[in-house]
């Protein structure tokens, strides 16, 4: 009997034949991921990205601001100085001072009141004439940082108590994702190496 290595065949388990790449395991790995990434992206622009900047998101309700904003639009208002508010500058502002009914729309003109004081004036962009009564710098939130087409559909639904619900149950079952995808990692690298090892 020959006693060369290449007479030795090695004995491989049924189970560890082949690596988990059929057609089915890149489906599943692929919507995973792609799901993972979504709701990620659905976190960081709606809650954890205006939180940590000191924004505030709004949804846009009405078509004043088509093409740029459309109704179901998310826009995240971001606090301004007076040197920013200049002409072309988006803004949100409350509709009337102290209320808390707010309106996006775009500044067009500025002016000076009688006692010095500069006052705006704003418009939507699909809009023909300009708002009614000049806008004062203590109505104005801020101006926009940024927007993403029907998030605000979301924002809308990811509101008060429910908001902190579903992040919480968004944050435990990424988590538990993780620690499946590391645990899956683990295992089939083990089952490699007793693969490889195997008599």
């Amino acid at each position: 009997m020959s006693t060369d290595d290449t007479d030795v065949i090695p004995v491989v388990r049924p189970e560890e034949a082949e690596p988990r790449t059929g057609v089915w395991w890149w489906v599943t790995r692929i919507v995973s991921y792609t799901l993972l990434a979504a709701t990620l992206f659905v976190l960081a622009v709606t809650v954890i990205i205006p939180r940590i900047s000191g924004s505030t998101p709004y949804t846009v309700l009405t078509s004043s601001m088509r093409p740029t904003y459309p109704p179901g639009a998310l826009v995240v208002i971001k606090p301004a100085e007076a040197g920013e508010l200049v002409v072309g500058t988006a803004v949100t502002y409350q509709i009337r001072s102290g209320e808390p009914d707010v309106v996006t729309h775009r500044i067009v003109a500025t002016q000076q009141s009688g006692g010095g004081d500069t006052t705006y004036i704003t418009r939507g962009d699909n809009n023909g004439s300009d708002d009614e009564n000049p806008v004062q710098i203590g109505q104005i939130r801020g101006k926009v940082w940024y927007s993403v087409p029907y998030m605000g559909y979301v924002n809308n639904w990811l509101n008060g108590e429910q908001r902190k619900i579903t992040v919480t149950i968004i944050v435990i079952g990424l988590a538990g994702y993780a620690l499946y995808m590391f645990g899956s990692a683990g295992m089939e690298h083990r089952n490699k190496r007793k693969a490889a090892g195997a008599p």
